[in-house]
């Protein structure tokens, strides 16, 4: 969901036009993930429970276009946005609010829930009808601080219109806005399982088991260091804009986006490349999890074979605060926790050596 009019994307489905009277979960679908083999799972939102979860989730609210022309005035009412029969709705209505003529919801984890790389996931079923804009995708976290374009943004799907494909894009900034991206047919019908997957070298996108588009981010290439930082998750159903145009008559409102799961994972350090299939191939550092966090989060870490390991956490001036980890290890998998209770809000650091292996890490601890 571009945040300004130079932002072309979009995303596919068809919904119930009675939404809180929808059928809920596909009985017949299979709730595991596709394409997910060598993915540790580190967070999901099923929609199991009775209501949002505010814990995972907040909302975007107003009017004012949202930097394209759009039409909705976003709330948080259970009116546009709820849980029922696990799943996930967001329901456009068509309906006067201040000085807009349609409502939405649009949610998003920012602040509660950041991810640096990994593949992250959505079954989801979406509607289609002329200015009609659903999306799911990512903004960096840093956007309060840097703006947009500079904070980079993922589209991870997007539809419009009743148009047959779906679109993923990536926007950053290399001396004013720029994007790349693709798209694919999809049946609009169906649900889907829209994702990318995210590492230091690239991102690629798939609708099921499809990739259907890459994009490199290597070394900062073409400017794109933003794509190096947390990403929070957002969802949406947009009205209008400059992309999909207006709605006419014929568009059904309400109409709704149907979400039954939203997953993260990150790579299994059982699976990285090379060496003994049991084993990982070589040395790696994870995100922490959760990030942000309160007080305290996991920090998992990859050995191929026994080392001395150090793994400790810093402050901004580089003045030890903790030790998590100094002695020998075997190969394999491993983690530790890092409790903050007696830290200040902030950024710091933590660094793990194992051998000759050195990596370090940012993570944010919020009050």
């Amino acid at each position: 969901m571009p945040v300004a009019l130079a932002c072309i994307v979009s995303l596919c489905g068809l919904m119930s036009r009675n939404p809180l009277e929808a059928q809920g979960r596909d009985a017949t679908a299979s709730r595991n993930p596709l394409g997910t083999r060598g993915w540790t799972l580190v967070w999901s939102d099923e929609f199991d429970g009775s209501s949002i979860d505010p814990s995972s989730w907040t909302f975007d609210t107003g009017g004012g276009g949202w930097g394209n022309s759009e039409l909705e005035n976003y709330t948080s009412r259970p009116d546009n946005a709820a849980v029922a029969n696990g799943t996930l709705l967001i329901i456009a209505k068509k309906e006067n609010l201040g000085s807009n003529a349609y409502t939405s919801a649009r949610l998003k984890t920012q602040g509660l829930r950041t991810f640096t790389y990994g593949r992250v996931e959505a079954r989801m079923k979406l509607p289609a009808g002329q200015g009609l804009w659903p999306a799911f995708w990512m903004l960096g976290q840093n956007i309060t601080t840097v703006s947009w374009p500079q904070c980079g943004e993922i589209d991870i799907m997007e539809h419009i219109d009743n148009v047959p494909l779906c679109y993923g894009t990536m926007h950053w900034n290399n001396n004013g806005h720029v994007q790349y991206g693709s798209n694919t047919p999809c049946d609009v019908s169906q649900y889907h399982v829209y994702a990318i997957e995210w590492d230091a070298g690239s991102i690629s996108w798939f609708v099921d088991t499809v990739r259907y588009c890459t994009g490199n981010i290597a070394n900062n290439v073409n400017s794109t260091g933003a794509f190096h930082a947390p990403f929070f998750i957002l969802l949406n159903l947009a009205v209008g804009g400059s992309w999909p145009g207006n709605p006419v008559d014929a568009t059904p409102f309400p109409d709704t986006m149907f979400v039954d799961y939203v997953r993260v994972y990150q790579p299994g350090v059982n699976d990285l490349p090379g060496g003994d299939p049991g084993l990982p191939g070589k040395a790696s550092l994870l995100q922490n999890f959760p990030n942000p966090f309160n007080p305290s989060t996991t920090i998992r870490y990859a050995l191929p074979a026994r080392s001395h390991v150090n793994l400790s956490v810093y402050n901004t001036l580089g003045q030890l605060l903790a030790t998590l980890v100094n002695g020998e290890e075997g190969a394999g998998d491993h983690e530790a926790t890092f409790d903050g209770s007696e830290c200040a809000g902030g950024v710091y650091f933590y660094r793990l050596q194992a051998g000759s292996f050195v990596q370090t890490r940012t993570l944010l601890l919020i009050r």
